[in-house]
């Protein structure tokens, strides 16, 4: 009689928990998931957010659009550049730097998967600025992202964790370099530059800080100098305390080189500005005329691609063949 009785109450207990599942009290990861935004919502006073319906409403995905792109809409092949701010719900990872947090490649190639359908399911079209909500199952699922521990703040992206970004997807590069160095001389209080218009450094700014003197800089010259690149958030990619030979005697001349960790197009054109040797000039460079669509490493960290940089240059000294 024990033993029956026994039986009946395992035999109950596996009907209620199966009838729990049916009954949906035990969520799936999507159910989990679009909990986890509900509550993100409510909690940070979020207003405005849409649940992304393409596809019968398979994503999880919510977005908020900011700023309505206009023109043709973008498909997987087509290359984007954008800027974004991102942030995990767990606020364990939170970077705003939108200096360096740049993308440029294809749609197709974005990461992560949520990402990339939010680009193409909702953003549609470049200049549009939106707040995309990602599920944790099309963010970084289980694993996470990142290297270190996830209790150091943006050291890594936790597992089961729904993404926040803000993003803008630039429409025009050019103009949105010259908003850049707008901005970046209102908040750092710089004054005395000018803007070239035309010619091959077109968009660039400069201010000679100390008058040059000796030889005249020419594309058979040697030069010599110390200079600092920065980005516009004034963090150091390449410092050069020492007097270092841009174009090594022993090598080439400035006509033929090729060293991009120092010579950019707005580098180059900077000395021309300068005429001479033995002076000091500053210079605000365009993207363009930078180091452009890749990135690029350098000597103290990696520059993003379309970044604008700046350059401190002092030339030591001028020798020409």
């Amino acid at each position: 009689m024990k033993k029956t009785l026994f039986t009946l109450l395992i035999l109950s207990t596996v009907v209620g928990i199966m009838s729990c599942r049916k009954s949906g009290s035990m969520p799936n990861i999507k159910q989990y998931d679009d909990q986890q935004i509900q509550s993100y919502i409510s909690a940070n006073g979020i207003s405005g957010m849409k649940r992304d319906t393409v596809g019968g409403d398979t994503t999880g995905i919510y977005y908020q659009i900011i700023q309505q792109g206009t023109g043709a809409q973008f498909d997987y092949p087509d290359s984007l550049f954008f800027t974004y701010t991102l942030k995990s719900f767990d606020g364990l990872y939170n970077n705003a730097d939108t200096v360096v947090d740049h993308y440029n490649g294809l749609l197709g190639h974005t990461a992560p998967k949520g990402l990339t359908t939010a680009l193409h399911d909702v953003v549609k079209y470049k200049g549009t600025k939106v707040r995309i909500l990602i599920p944790s199952h099309l963010a970084y699922g289980l694993a996470g992202a990142g290297s270190g521990s996830k209790t150091i703040v943006n050291g890594r992206i936790a597992g089961n964790q729904c993404l926040d970004y803000t993003l803008y997807v630039v429409p025009d590069p050019a103009a949105y370099d010259d908003q850049v160095l707008l901005n970046y001389m209102a908040a750092n209080n710089l004054s005395g530059y000018t803007k070239l218009n035309t010619g091959p450094a077109a968009g660039m700014w400069y201010k000679i800080t100390v008058p040059a003197t000796g030889n005249l800089i020419t594309y058979n010259s040697y030069v010599s100098a110390y200079y600092t690149g920065q980005l516009m958030n004034n963090s150091f990619f390449t410092d050069v305390y020492s007097p270092t030979v841009v174009a090594p005697a022993t090598t080439t001349t400035l006509g033929s080189f090729t060293d991009l960790s120092a010579l950019t197009p707005g580098f180059l054109n900077g000395l021309f500005l300068l005429g001479k040797g033995n002076g000091t000039i500053s210079l605000l460079i365009p993207s363009r005329l930078a180091f452009r669509s890749s990135s690029s490493s350098a000597d103290a960290g990696t520059i993003p691609a379309n970044a604008c940089v700046r350059f401190e240059v002092q030339v030591t000294d001028v020798t020409t063949n």
